[in-house]
């Protein structure tokens, strides 16, 4: 009765306040080849946590991206976040049940954000940090930008072809209308060929993205 709460009183009422015998009478526009005659062929019913067991065995003949390599690559890489992260994340204070642009009360996401920039600043010295980006190919055209506007005459970007291709694809529409020259760097045996990014490194260069082929995440470099 957890899912099926009606009783045969319940579903007797709602037939006589729509007019109709018995539920069959619902479907009686429905053709009769068309209908299914027999009981539906199904195992019995299982408890909640038979059930369970039963989807886990289902599940365990999936192939897992963290017993395979994966090479689909969109920022998912393979990586280890500790078990105190969840526990922080999940306190009350550190989160909004809506969007961070809201101005409710609560604004641990934004807190958490401004805590990460802060340390992500203090471990690499760097004078500013964003972490607020909603995708990895938004974040990548952000960098490059930030780099470009602060080389201020440079205006040539090194893309890696080890970068992800839809990142490479909004960095090429961020400067599309821009005075800015991208160049692609090719790869060789998965990673950013060396000789070609040495060649092409100059003093008009004002950013180089990099990147490795699905084990490592894509990175900006000024």
């Amino acid at each position: 009765m957890r899912y099926l709460p009606h009783t045969e009183g319940d579903v007797r009422q709602m037939l006589e306040a729509i007019g109709v015998a018995d539920i069959e009478d619902l479907f009686a526009t429905v053709p009769a080849d068309c209908r299914l005659t027999r009981p539906l062929d199904v195992p019995p019913a299982q408890a909640e946590s038979e059930a369970q067991g039963i989807l886990q065995a289902l599940a365990e003949d999936n192939a897992r991206v963290s017993e395979w390599d994966s090479f689909l690559g969109g920022g998912a890489y393979h990586h280890f976040i500790p078990a105190v992260v969840d526990h922080l994340v999940s306190r009350s204070e550190c989160y909004t049940a809506y969007t961070p642009y809201q101005p409710e009360m609560s604004q641990g996401t934004l807190q958490g954000v401004f805590e990460f920039q802060t340390l992500v600043c203090q471990l690499t010295g760097m004078d500013v940090a964003n972490a607020s980006m909603y995708d990895g190919a938004t974040a990548c055209a952000e960098a490059v930008l930030l780099t470009i506007r602060a080389a201020k005459q440079r205006k040539r970007v090194l893309l890696s072809q080890g970068v992800n291709p839809q990142y490479r694809q909004t960095v090429a529409t961020y400067c599309r209308y821009l005075d800015v020259e991208l160049i692609d760097i090719p790869l060789t045996a998965g990673t950013t060929d060396p000789e070609a990014l040495q060649a092409q490194l100059d003093e008009q260069v004002a950013a180089v993205a990099r990147g490795k082929l699905a084990k490592k995440k894509n990175e900006v470099a000024a």
